[in-house]
């Protein structure tokens, strides 16, 4: 056997494979001879069959698949003991690699092109100054957690009057046109109304003030202008039913619901923190005040990371690739997309690449190593995060570990979760080592500047 391998520019290397005949002989006779013994030929008693036979019938696929597995084996071999950072996966070479008569004994040449990943210098030291952005918690958004958790724990209630939000609740009679009972017309028997999502203004104001036992003339189709999917679930008919409808309709009022926030007392307390850990608003507040606190530091590394994105980008410089290569890896792993794919999206797979091999630095040289408890903590944080947001704080631990666990028997989220424990360990490691210039900011200020970024 014989490999060898060129990279005259440092990113398009030529990989020139040679196999011998003793490389790959000795493993076809083997596997021929197993073959053999399991062979059932009729007139032959099973592992009597005829070597020469065995040979004609499967020689030449036994000796493909041997050629093939010793061919990946010495490939990922070489690059790996000489510590190629290849890109992608290798293509044969379209001008060097000849056709190889397969069925014959060789020697067998082949010739790969390797996509290397450029050289570059990546790192971040006291000397590097990076904008660190520190949330505040201010009333308005404590005051907006308080309404959630009023809200997640509120009910409905009956009301004599109809006001903000409310659902009425009535029966519904189709009219003619002297204001009548239509016979035979539509009836709907617990409707349902939700005035502050009535569209048309005059409709909406006839049920202003109104009271259980009220009777209100209204009429559908003008109160959801170009909505026949609202008329219809009003009436409980097809969409197609309602098209040309447009009679007036009595609405008896028999119920008017009120959604009721909790109030904020030692209940709610007890529901959000757990029975006894708050007592009075002012440490309820402060406790939400460090929730949020501790929520948006999320928030920061996030913008903090990509800053130290761009910023690296910017401190690496151009970065020399090996792009017609690169292309043609790109067309081989979506065949049924095309060039004007490739075309279209290269710059960015470019740029998505470039920060990748980055990040590789930067982890490589903060001895960055992610263990299975890490990516079990993401697992468990990104369940925690979807209890809360259902107000539900005090989720217990095994419950969380069972919810992981489930998680990350899908192979789809664990490759997620685990860049996400990369990303966490990368930027506590990175802020340290760099000078942070901290700006505080407040939350509403930092998503103008996150969409304004993003647009």
């Amino acid at each position: 056997m014989n490999i060898q391998f060129e990279c005259s520019d440092k990113v398009n290397g030529l990989m020139t494979i040679t196999l011998e005949k003793d490389d790959y002989q000795a493993e076809v006779d083997k596997k021929l001879k197993e073959y053999r013994k399991k062979a059932q030929v009729p007139g032959f008693r099973p592992g009597m069959v005829p070597m020469g036979l065995i040979k004609r019938q499967y020689g030449t696929a036994v000796k493909v698949d041997e050629v093939n597995r010793v061919l990946g084996e010495k490939l990922y071999g070489y690059i790996r003991e000489n510590k190629i950072q290849m890109l992608g996966e290798p293509l044969p070479n379209q001008e060097k690699q000849q056709p190889q008569d397969l069925e014959g004994d060789g020697p067998f040449t082949f010739v790969f092109d390797i996509a290397v990943a450029p050289e570059m210098n990546a790192e971040l030291t006291a000397d590097d100054v990076i904008d660190y952005y520190d949330i505040t918690v201010d009333d308005k958004l404590v005051d907006q957690q308080v309404e959630m958790y009023q809200s997640q724990a509120g009910e409905f209630v009956d009301a004599q009057e109809w006001s903000g939000n409310d659902t009425l609740k009535g029966d519904l009679r189709q009219l003619d046109a002297d204001g009548n009972t239509l016979e035979g017309g539509i009836t709907v028997e617990g409707g349902m109304v939700m005035p502050s999502y009535v569209k048309g203004e005059d409709e909406k104001k006839k049920f202003d003030g109104a009271k259980p036992g009220d009777i209100i003339i209204f009429n559908p189709k003008k109160a959801y202008p170009d909505n026949d999917a609202e008329v219809a679930a009003l009436l409980k008919m097809k969409k197609e039913e309602v098209k040309d409808l447009e009679s007036d309709f009595s609405f008896q009022l028999t119920s008017i619901s009120h959604f009721q926030p909790h109030a904020i007392d030692q209940e709610l307390f007890d529901r959000v923190f757990g029975e006894g850990n708050v007592s009075n608003e002012q440490d309820f507040r402060q406790k939400i005040a460090e929730g949020i606190k501790g929520q948006l530091v999320a928030n920061s590394d996030f913008r903090f990371l990509a800053d130290v994105r761009r910023y690296m980008e910017q401190k690496v410089g151009e970065v020399q690739f090996p792009e017609a290569l690169l292309k043609r890896i790109m067309l081989n792993n979506n065949k049924d997309k095309g060039e004007e794919y490739v075309e279209k999206n290269f710059e960015g797979s470019i740029r998505e690449l470039k920060w990748h091999l980055i990040k590789e630095k930067l982890v490589e040289k903060a001895a960055i190593k992610v263990e299975d408890d890490d990516v079990k903590q993401v697992a468990k944080g990104a369940i925690r995060q979807q209890f809360a947001q259902y107000g539900m704080n005090n989720v217990p631990e095994d419950v969380l570990d069972n919810y992981a666990e489930e998680q990350l028997k899908k192979g789809e989220n664990v490759e997620n979760f685990v860049e996400r424990a990369i990303d966490i360990k990368l930027m506590q490691a990175l802020k340290p080592m760099v000078k942070l210039n901290k700006k505080e900011i407040s939350f509403d200020d930092f998503n103008k500047m996150m969409q304004e970024q993003q647009a």
